[in-house]
């Protein structure tokens, strides 16, 4: 039983601390709109050459300028394009 509540202790705090990250991640961009204007001219700049801006591509080119997870440059090309550039897909 012991074992039990530390597994479900631990597993919230990591779930806790990820959160807390991809929403310091939306945050900033959301802070700094010259940063979310520069990552929607990167998007129209791929639709020009008819590639998505959730395409693989995309998300290994934010994920590695941002030194992030693809995972979180997903989330934050979709919080981008919601809010910055709905014209872009």
């Amino acid at each position: 039983m012991n074992g039990l509540l530390i597994t479900v202790i631990f597993t919230s705090i990591a779930i806790n601390q990820e959160a807390m990250a991809q929403s310091r991640l939306l945050e900033g961009v959301k802070r700094n709109s010259e940063e979310a204007k520069s990552i929607c001219q990167s998007f129209r700049e791929l639709n020009k050459e008819n590639i998505s801006a959730g395409s693989p591509k995309s998300i290994q080119k934010i994920s590695t300028q941002k030194n992030i997870s693809e995972v979180d440059a997903e989330i934050l090309s979709m919080y981008v394009r919601g809010l910055y550039c709905p014209d872009t897909f």
